[in-house]
């Protein structure tokens, strides 16, 4: 346990870090980097490029500080790191050279601020912090492990059909290679992890793509969207390979479904709302109410650019014809001539208050959350401004600044 003055320390210059977070973050991956190289094959390199993991670093580090004294602000925080960490796999060994790097990013930055007495609160605090997340996440572990079809590290998986959604998605469906069960009981909304080693680059890439069909089935289903390079984002080499690389009868590696954003099993309406891609988790969603909870009432809002980015078109027409608990709306941001003639959406535009406030269903309700992050924060202010309570919006997003609510 740490003591009071070391909590008071950290407590009092977790301010000094937060001003600081994107520099210390910045100047802890250089150094990591140059100490163990390794771990590039861990780390996403292009939210590398992004500043993205940079970014979420050096704002966790404050949040811990400031909360040091009640750890419990932060579980959301943690339970999604915890889920990631146990996704690609992070062990507990590797949890001494990122504390040793930490403090001497904190260092290089602060200078002369960053004194012995104020390095040494903020050791023992990773310390802390550190036991805590590796206690939870061997937790994982074993739990994932443990359960019926379950396996630690990564499994080999056979693609068994790969199928265009549109011309952007593609869904892969994965049997395992050894033919032994796989884990059938997932929670609607989580994620499947892939390690791939792409031919001609230097390191291992790791990415995690939502699970978009329900659980129960003796294979599993990922749509990825082929990420095109775009102003300043680079394209997306993962998503590339499996379009232009990957057939029916290649090997993938994947460790077991993981993730906190995860439909309730309650009997309440529920409210899905997804912007492009982002369709995937809530339609493995829509997909576990149909077929456990075919009572439950569902409002489902969709939005995309047109027709012809539209996933899944068909397989929801159908849910919604035969499930009369089941509405969907659909707006098309740039509708083709051909979409306004069949009229296969509902609204031309963005989700907007007077959509939301339409389908809105009778309190309480659950409203979950998925596409780019200008999306949801877009629809988490509209749905704010409709007195939708800030417990009921679930939303998948591994920014710490964004789960704190943080502006």
């Amino acid at each position: 346990m740490l003591n009071a003055k070391t909590k008071e320390i950290v407590k009092n210059t977790a301010p000094v870090l937060k001003e600081n977070s994107h520099q210390i973050g910045k100047r802890f991956y250089e150094l990591l980097f140059l100490s163990a190289p390794e771990l590039m094959n861990i780390f996403n390199q292009t939210n590398q490029k992004k500043g993205i993991q940079q970014e979420a670093l050096g704002y966790v580090v404050y949040a811990a500080g400031e909360h040091i004294n009640n750890l419990e602000v932060l579980t959301p925080v943690i339970r999604r790191i915890n889920e990631k960490h146990r996704a690609i796999g992070i062990r507990a060994d590797q949890y001494p050279i990122v504390g040793e790097t930490l403090l001497q990013a904190v260092r290089d930055v602060l200078e002369d601020a960053a004194t012995p007495e104020i390095l040494d609160a903020w050791g023992q605090a990773y310390g802390y912090i550190a036991n805590l997340f590796i206690q939870m996440e061997k937790e994982l572990y074993e739990e994932t492990e443990k359960q019926a079809g379950g396996w630690s590290d990564y499994r080999r998986f056979i693609v068994d059909k790969k199928e265009e959604e549109t011309k952007e998605i593609t869904s892969f469906y994965l049997k395992p290679e050894d033919g032994k069960a796989i884990t059938t009981s997932y929670k609607a909304g989580q994620y499947l992890t892939l390690k791939a080693d792409i031919p001609g680059e230097p390191y291992t890439h790791i990415r995690h793509y939502s699970l978009s069909e329900a659980p129960g089935k003796d294979y599993y289903r990922i749509s990825v969207k082929r990420e095109d390079a775009a102003s300043n984002d680079p394209e997306g080499i993962v998503s590339h390979y499996l379009h232009d690389h990957i057939q029916k009868g290649d090997k993938l590696l994947f460790s077991a479904p993981a993730g906190d954003f995860v439909l309730s099993t309650d009997e309440f309406p529920v409210v899905l709302i997804s912007g492009g891609i982002g369709i995937t988790p809530l339609l493995s969603m829509l997909n576990d109410i149909v077929e456990r909870q075919p009572q439950r009432e569902v409002r489902f809002i969709h939005a995309t650019k047109n027709g012809q980015t539209h996933a899944f078109k068909t397989h929801l027409t159908e849910i919604v014809q035969s499930n009369k608990n089941v509405n969907c709306f659909v707006c098309y941001t740039s509708p083709t001539q051909e979409d306004k003639v069949s009229h296969q959406f509902d609204k031309e535009g963005y989700i907007d208050l007077n959509v939301l406030s339409s389908i809105k269903p009778v309190e309480p309700a659950q409203y979950y959350l998925y596409g780019s992050p200008p999306f949801m924060e877009d629809i988490i202010k509209k749905l704010s401004k409709l007195n939708v309570p800030k417990e009921n919006i679930h939303y998948e997003s591994f920014s710490p600044i964004a789960m704190l609510d943080e502006e």
